[in-house]
């Protein structure tokens, strides 16, 4: 599916345009973001910054990932949604959450990463790449 894409938060405080093409769309095994999405993995699709224009008000939470690098996720204050988190260490990318899309029915992704965190019973398909780490 070809730029735009639209999407936003569940209360539809916070809304986003994106008008560049997702550079890589992976899935994250990290405990991180087991926890942050509350299930086995979360999703992340790699954005220029530049092509986002966020409306609405949002908030931030700053961490240490498993990398050992800063991580800061932007959510909306008002529904708690994640709608997307950079590495301090890269500063013309973002991680948009895949989930927070309008149209979600094109989403695979190209890679899985932190898979010594991985959950057993989670199925990993062949022709996708899985790391143990991040790189």
């Amino acid at each position: 599916m070809p730029a735009p894409y639209t999407g936003g938060c569940q209360c539809g405080s916070v809304r986003y345009v994106l008008t560049t093409e997702p550079i890589r769309l992976a899935a994250c095994h990290c405990k991180e973001c087991q926890r942050q999405s509350g299930s086995a993995f979360g999703m992340f699709m790699v954005v220029k910054k530049d092509g986002l224009t966020l409306t609405g008000s949002t908030k931030q939470f700053t961490r240490i990932g498993d990398s050992g690098g800063e991580v800061t996720g932007v959510f909306c204050p008002e529904c708690g949604v994640r709608i997307y988190h950079a590495l301090k260490s890269v500063q013309d990318v973002l991680s948009i959450k895949p989930g927070t899309l309008d149209d979600t029915s094109w989403l695979r992704p190209a890679q899985f990463i932190w898979m010594k965190s991985a959950q057993g019973w989670v199925p990993i398909p062949d022709d996708v790449q899985a790391l143990e780490g991040q790189t």
